[in-house]
């Protein structure tokens, strides 16, 4: 059968994560293949990393949308890929890729993923988590501080020029593509409970 493919889009620090492992422990994580799109930045190397941390990671030419693209197809394919991981301390690819096998569920999560047509258009269930601004900034700045090397400044500076700038030219009118809004994020468990009985009803054959 042709794998079921979810998308879960929203701002950043939305709880996207938080929706994707609750999908993730509920339907099973054996029967779902979790792709981020934060794997697809491209390799920044061949730049000084003062140069790399001055670009814009919020604009979609940052993401390599169409190896992930090309991915997603071999997947449906029966194949299995070799996924980026990507360093966000140093803004680069490490040398070794992480290899991905087919499942039944194929998961894709990333702010952008609902803004190229082609990766859209792929996607059986598009899921958007909507959070207040206020709540998302305050999230990503814990989460940057603490999991990217970066500084309180650097996070202020970045969200500024780019992260906020971004969100309302690309990530919030690509909400309109969505099938479900999430308000709350992974904390909405009507929201959850839903989506995940769709799911099981799709790989039962009972909906489409």
């Amino acid at each position: 059968m042709k794998p079921i493919i979810i998308g879960v889009a929203g701002g950043t620090a939305s709880g996207k994560t938080t929706v994707s492992d609750a999908i993730l422990e509920r339907v099973g994580r054996e029967r779902i293949t979790y792709i981020q799109h934060d794997s697809y930045y491209r390799d920044l190397s061949h730049l000084p990393l003062e140069e790399r941390r001055q670009l814009n990671f919020d604009h979609p030419d940052a993401l390599e949308t169409e190896l992930l693209v090309a991915h997603l197809r071999q997947l449906q394919a029966g194949r299995s890929i070799e996924v980026p991981v990507y360093d966000f301390a140093t803004y680069q690819r490490r040398d070794k890729p992480r290899r991905v096998e087919p499942r039944r569920v194929i998961l894709v999560e990333g702010i952008l993923i609902f803004v190229d047509r082609d990766l859209r258009e792929m996607m059986d269930v598009k899921l958007y988590v909507d959070t207040d601004a206020d709540l998302r900034f305050i999230r990503r700045l814990q989460r940057d501080i603490k999991e990217r090397d970066r500084t309180l400044e650097t996070v202020i500076q970045q969200y500024l020029t780019t992260v906020r700038p971004m969100h309302l030219e690309f990530v919030e009118p690509s909400k309109r593509y969505a099938d479900v809004i999430i308000p709350a994020g992974g904390f909405n468990q009507t929201a959850i409970e839903m989506i995940v009985a769709r799911v099981e009803g799709m790989l039962a054959g009972e909906v489409t």
